[in-house]
């Protein structure tokens, strides 16, 4: 594992397009999270205060003309977690990141991968690997062209037919 690439080393050799598809109704706990679920909510005016060095890459990446895409399969009703991504949600978009969203109902018919990955390119592929319950557990860097088309074409398809953000109305 540690001889695969960082995200951002990843990231900034994208010359055309990174795509993101997540595909769990809940990942790994994390402080930000947690804080959510106590009620507390982001100051959105404050930008220093949630913009991350994950949001600048992704920021950069679109200033050099890569189109940065992210599609999110989710169960209705959704979890607190996904509850909690839709909110956030706001901070990928101010990078510059376009995000839809797909009822899992609405896929039956879509061969899905059922690992979460990002694909830069088209070429090469970063895999992650989640425990049941969705604590990280790791993740690998895939290069072989049928693997990678595949799950690009199956992102192409769930993209397709997933709602935009701004459209999508957690239930």
């Amino acid at each position: 594992m540690s001889s695969i690439p960082e995200f951002g080393e990843l990231l900034a050799g994208a010359k055309r397009s990174a795509v993101h598809l997540e595909t769990r109704d809940v990942y790994y706990s994390n402080p930000r999270f947690e804080t959510w679920q106590k009620g507390e909510r982001t100051d959105w005016d404050d930008r220093a205060s949630w913009w991350r060095p994950f949001h600048q890459q992704i920021a950069d990446a679109v200033a050099r003309g890569v189109d940065v895409r992210r599609a999110r399969v989710v169960s209705e009703p959704v979890t607190e977690y996904i509850r909690w991504e839709h909110y956030v949600t706001h901070a990928n978009l101010a990078a510059g990141e376009r995000v839809r969203w797909l009822p899992r109902r609405q896929a039956t018919d879509l061969l899905l991968p059922v690992n979460d990955f990002w694909v830069f390119d088209g070429q090469l592929m970063r895999v992650h690997h989640f425990s049941g319950d969705g604590d990280w557990l790791d993740k690998e860097l895939r290069d072989d062209p049928g693997v990678v088309e595949t799950c690009s074409t199956a992102f192409e398809k769930i993209w397709g037919r997933a709602i935009p953000h701004d459209e999508y109305e957690i239930k």
